[in-house]
C-alpha cells in the first residue's frame, strides 16, 4: 500500500492532476480498476505531452493533449470578423 502512494506522489509530482488520480484503497482491494486505468491513461498522455524523454513506447497508445497556441490580431482583423455572418444565423433559403 506504501508503494501505490509513492506512485500517486510521483504522478501527482509530474503534473497529473487530483481529479485524474485514483485512490489508493482503489487499487490495493481493486475497488474502482477503471479509476487506475484513467490514472494511468492520463499518466501516459502527460508523458507523451511533455516528450521529455521518460516515454519510450508507442506514443499512439495516448492521446496527445492539447498545446496553447496564441493567435495575435491586427485592428483591421479584428473589424473585418465583426462584418462576417455567422452559420449561427441561419439561412436565407
Amino acid at each position: 500500500m506504501e508503494q501505490i502512494a509513492q506512485f500517486l506522489k510521483a504522478a501527482e509530482d509530474y503534473g497529473v492532476i487530483k481529479t485524474d488520480m485514483f485512490q489508493t484503497v482503489d487499487l490495493f482491494e481493486a475497488k474502482d480498476m477503471a479509476a487506475v486505468q484513467r490514472t494511468l491513461m492520463a499518466l501516459g498522455s502527460l508523458a507523451v505531452t511533455k516528450n521529455d524523454g521518460n516515454y519510450h513506447g508507442d506514443p499512439n497508445w495516448f492521446m496527445k493533449k492539447a498545446q496553447e497556441h496564441k493567435r495575435e490580431f491586427t485592428e483591421s482583423q479584428l473589424k473585418e470578423g465583426k462584418n462576417v455572418i455567422g452559420l449561427q444565423m441561419g439561412t436565407n433559403k
